[in-house]
């Protein structure tokens, strides 16, 4: 844990931050998608109602979303469910794919800067927003990223591309 903690940032908001790429309890999301083979990032698996892709697509749309609602005063909301998924199971390419999770990953480092020192109290009220905090915006991250990871490693545990 003590890899977790990032000089000059309180210890909480250092687990805080190291929450977001967790592999405490879970597979982390790096793990989750590193090698994914590339005929089997379209593939939907009876009883999950996304592909890989999808899943991957949507982890980076919500994740840049929550990102964008918190630095951005001239912030947009996204029609749900829409504009937070794909619209086809299958990556336009390898290179999408490939955009895909370093997005994913650029924002989550942004995501744990915030978290960090980005903001002076993450209890703040986000000065656009309706109620919302930073700290609830990066817990809604670490929440949301768990639920689809772990969907992530279903898919590919029946798709039998798992790598343990």
């Amino acid at each position: 844990m003590s890899g977790d903690h990032v000089s000059g940032a309180t210890p909480w908001r250092g687990v805080l931050a190291g929450a977001l790429a967790w592999g405490e309890a879970h597979a982390t999301y790096d793990k989750a998608v590193d090698a994914w083979p590339a005929a089997l990032r379209g593939r939907r698996v009876d009883g999950f109602a996304h592909s890989g892709w999808e899943l991957v697509e949507h982890l980076r749309i919500t994740q840049h979303d929550l990102l964008d609602f918190c630095r951005n005063p001239d912030y947009q909301h996204l029609d749900w469910p829409a504009d937070y998924w794909p619209s086809t199971p299958e990556p336009p390419s390898d290179e999408a794919w490939d955009a895909s999770v370093a997005a994913y990953r650029a924002d989550r480092a942004a995501l744990r800067a915030l978290a960090e020192d980005g903001v002076p109290d993450l209890m703040a009220p986000i000065t656009h927003g309706d109620g919302q905090t930073y700290l609830r915006e990066v817990l809604l991250a670490i929440d949301h990223a768990a639920y689809h990871v772990g969907q992530l490693v279903a898919v590919r545990q029946i798709l039998g591309a798992w790598h343990s």
